[in-house]
């Protein structure tokens, strides 16, 4: 009897089976499709990406190597093809590449723009390293209020730029010759436990150049003596 009831519980069973496979049977294997689907596609974007990547490497590679061999203006087109075309990690470094090539070039006024324009839209490390190229960049040039709101990001004591950006405002004391500013902020500089150990020996050195008066005009060095029409370049008496 126990084999009766068992090959009719197993025919309920299938017959359940069937019918639920009549209902349902076609959504299962269009579930099937799209996890597959999906898996093939998730490789493909993959494998995609990895060859974008390999593409801006060697890219960004060249760029850098015009850079190093100082075709800086050749570098900072190169560059901003990567910004253009690559992925988000390189284009982001592309374009601070970018800037520094044409800072190296010359053409300050578009480096600090680009610099500038870096800052104010990433509030990472990078943004934040653009804010201090820019303000070193604009150090010999501008006021030191002009500055201030330039760095006025970094100033805050929770910022780890904000030793740096000390330093570029004691820069500028010092520049404008506010040598008792400049000593001050350098002495606390060179004090801080928290300046970094290069930075810390700037400082330090400033502040003995200053107590020196290593800052002193001394005049300027005369021009070497022309030659006379003859083209005799000998000594002069």
């Amino acid at each position: 009897m126990s084999d009766i009831f068992r090959e009719v519980e197993e025919d309920v069973r299938r017959e359940r089976l069937e019918k639920l496979w009549k209902q349902y049977g076609d959504y299962v294997i269009a579930g099937v499709a799209v996890v597959v689907l999906g898996v093939a596609g998730f490789k493909l974007l993959q494998h995609y990406e990895a060859q974008q990547l390999a593409k801006a490497s060697v890219s960004y590679t060249a760029a850098m190597d015009l850079s190093n061999r100082g075709h800086n203006t050749e570098a900072a087109q190169a560059f901003a093809a990567i910004v253009k075309s690559a992925p988000s990690g390189y284009a982001a470094t592309a374009k601070l590449a970018e800037a520094d090539a044409l800072l190296a070039a010359g053409k300050t006024a578009d480096a600090v723009a680009l610099y500038k324009a870096i800052a104010d839209k990433d509030s990472s490390e990078l943004g934040e390293l653009a804010r201090v190229r820019a303000a070193w960049a604009l150090a010999d040039t501008s006021s030191k209020s002009d500055l201030q709101n330039l760095l006025a990001p970094l100033l805050d004591d929770k910022s780890s730029w904000r030793f740096m950006a000390r330093e570029i405002l004691a820069y500028c004391d010092f520049r404008d010759k506010s040598m008792m500013a400049a000593q001050t902020e350098y002495q606390s500089l060179a004090r801080d436990p928290g300046t970094p150990a290069t930075l810390r020996q700037r400082a330090t050195a400033m502040v003995s150049l200053i107590r020196a008066g290593g800052a002193a005009d001394y005049g300027t060095v005369p021009p070497l003596p022309k030659p006379d029409a003859s083209g005799d370049q000998g000594a002069t008496p």
